[in-house]
């Protein structure tokens, strides 16, 4: 089990691609509640919604991030939130593709959030009732292609973001 320090490490450590599967509507980042809450109040983000410094730092060494977040309308105030901050993710060259599970019935895919790192270790995330993260499993080789599975229902299941954002912003 990693916690979070030794988690974030791996974003630096991976060569070619990153994949996220996300599942949970709030998700509870101390380092987020005050730009959560200038979001709720209508208050400017700042430049990094523009283009994420974060996603930035992988895509510009070459290596490929994406996610799928699986969700259900109506979204959360958080989910609000974390979908306007993508567009500064994409920006910065991260994939993003959604699922709606009140827009579509997906089955198969697990009820929790996960890491694919080169394709080749995956990572299941843990978090408190309240969405706050807890640790990361570093699960055995032998799940590897169940995973990989995952990932790939998730993608073709899922659609682009921008096609998403433009039919619910």
């Amino acid at each position: 089990m990693l916690n979070g320090e030794e988690f974030g490490r791996l974003f630096g450590a991976f060569e070619r691609t990153a994949f996220r599967l996300e599942t949970l509507s709030v998700y509870s980042v101390e380092d987020e509640h005050e730009e959560f809450e200038r979001f709720l109040a209508g208050g400017d983000m700042g430049p990094d919604w523009d283009d994420n410094p974060w996603v930035r730092s992988m895509t510009d060494k070459g290596k490929q991030v994406s996610r799928v977040h699986v969700l259900r309308s109506p979204l959360t105030d958080y989910l609000r939130y974390e979908l306007a901050a993508y567009q500064g993710n994409i920006a910065a060259g991260e994939t993003i593709r959604i699922i709606d599970l009140s827009e579509q019935a997906v089955t198969g895919l697990p009820d929790h959030d996960f890491w694919l790192f080169d394709d080749q270790d995956v990572y299941r995330m843990h978090y408190t009732p309240e969405g706050a993260f807890t640790n990361a499993e570093l699960l055995p080789a032998h799940c590897l292609v169940e995973y990989q599975d995952y990932r790939d229902r998730a993608l073709a299941e899922a659609v682009p973001f921008a096609d998403y954002w433009e039919r619910h912003h």
